[in-house]
């Protein structure tokens, strides 16, 4: 349902509580006489928003001064020309003009005038509303921008949320952009699980997973389990590249209908003291009540053992890790790291993970088993070729009997044969062994 609606509610209704200010601040008027919130109680995604978070009066007036510039960017500067006809400026009613932004954008100031006026206690009520340790700025909705030294802290703009912009005007609220901000891409696949052949031990640990994204929220909610169990869950992938520990991570989320980003950790480390924490720090707070899956590939860089102190190097290194160990916990939704060998991983984090899986390279069996799921079912397969045979000599992952299976089909289609033989076969597992270094 659309929030056209809800929106022009918004507009009338904010329009309202400002005159009431107004009237009260030229005389008017004694008091303002709005105090409780108005919106169309339907099914659309501002009304489930407003449902969901409750707002009292001043946070669901301080949501729609932030907003508003959002869908009628002339409101507040048509409102004060209303009032002062004759033309003036009215210092009281804050806000500033920035950019490309040619109307005025409501600051605390702004805020402090509607909802409190010169009442003294009320304005101090109304500013801790605005730190950050109300829900507003702790559930990453609203925040107060943080101003230059010796500017009132009141002066800082209203910051309404981008995703809660997108939420309360279009509905929707699109996957962020991999970018220096948000240095992750999302992770999809086509494949499903009958796709994936890992050994039966890997696999129960996965389907426990699994099962702590379906139930966790009845057992912290409903079981009232909140208060001795940590919401989020961390789990350890480990194992030789090519065994499935990314597919893994793309079919946890297809199957919970949850997200899941890869971090590039390229872009995350820095050499410059501080950078790490900081671009980690927007990393977590952009993902936080997300319910997104969180998957570092090849985290070793990140997440490897701490050294002994011998400069400072290694001093900021080890408080990287430290800083790394708060967040991870703190996160509400699964994290899974991925690395070659477990013992890369520093123990203070494998002591905070509830599961650690192997991936080992497959044994014959499930080397079999891939090989018969690889090849697509339009390729004829030559007679003399054993594919038992073929998985108990040739050691290789999943990802490179792929590898075997896609030269082997494009060649086919490339001479118009659509026919394996032999040849051809150990002609794609050497090209795939010299690619790894190995002899056949």
């Amino acid at each position: 349902m659309t929030n056209t609606p809800n929106l022009s509610t918004a507009v009338r209704y904010l329009r309202a509580v400002l005159e009431g200010r107004l009237q009260v601040y030229t005389g008017q008027a004694k008091e303002v006489e709005i105090n409780e919130i108005a919106y169309l109680k339907d099914e659309s995604p501002f009304a489930n928003f407003i449902v969901q978070h409750r707002p009292s009066f001043e946070e669901y007036v301080v949501l729609l001064l932030a907003l508003i510039v959002h869908i009628r960017p002339h409101f507040f500067t048509q409102l004060i020309a209303e009032f002062l006809p004759e033309g003036g400026d009215l210092p009281e009613f804050g806000g500033v003009r920035l950019g490309n932004h040619r109307g005025i954008l409501p600051t605390g100031e702004t805020a402090l005038f509607v909802l409190a006026g010169d009442d003294l206690e009320k304005r101090l009520e109304i500013q801790r509303l605005l730190g950050p340790e109300h829900w507003l700025s702790q559930k990453h909705v609203l925040r107060l921008e943080t101003t230059r030294e010796g500017e009132p802290t009141m002066s800082g703009l209203l910051m309404l949320d981008s995703e809660v912009v997108e939420l309360l005007t279009t509905g929707t609220v699109s996957a962020p952009r991999f970018s220096i901000e948000f240095p992750a891409e999302r992770l999809l696949t086509e494949m499903e699980w009958n796709d994936l052949v890992l050994l039966p031990g890997t696999q129960q640990q996965i389907q426990e997973i699994q099962n702590w994204i379906t139930y966790s929220d009845t057992l912290l909610q409903d079981w009232g389990m909140r208060k001795q169990i940590k919401p989020g869950f961390r789990a350890l992938f480990y194992g030789p590249p090519g065994t499935g520990k990314t597919l893994t991570a793309s079919l946890l989320g297809k199957h919970t209908d949850k997200d899941v980003f890869r971090i590039d950790l390229s872009r995350v480390v820095s050499k410059y003291i501080g950078e790490t924490e900081k671009n980690l720090a927007g990393l977590f707070d952009k993902a936080e009540n997300k319910n997104w899956i969180l998957f570092f590939d090849e985290a070793d860089a990140l997440f490897g053992k701490r050294t002994d102190i011998r400069d400072a190097h290694d001093k900021y290194a080890n408080q990287e890790v430290a800083y790394l160990l708060q967040r991870i916990e703190g996160y509400n939704g699964l994290v899974i790291l991925a690395s070659n060998q477990r013992a890369n991983i520093d123990e203070a984090f494998a002591r905070r993970f509830q599961t650690i899986v192997h991936f080992p390279v497959p044994g014959a069996e499930e080397r079999y088993r891939i090989w018969q799921k690889a090849l697509p079912a339009q390729l004829e397969i030559a007679a003399d070729i054993d594919w038992h045979q073929v998985a108990a000599r040739y050691e290789l992952t999943g990802a490179g009997i792929l590898n075997v299976a896609h030269y082997c089909a494009i060649e086919a289609l490339a001479d118009r044969s659509c026919r394996l033989d032999l040849h051809r076969l150990k002609s794609g597992i050497l090209r795939e062994y010299s690619k790894e270094g190995k002899v056949i």
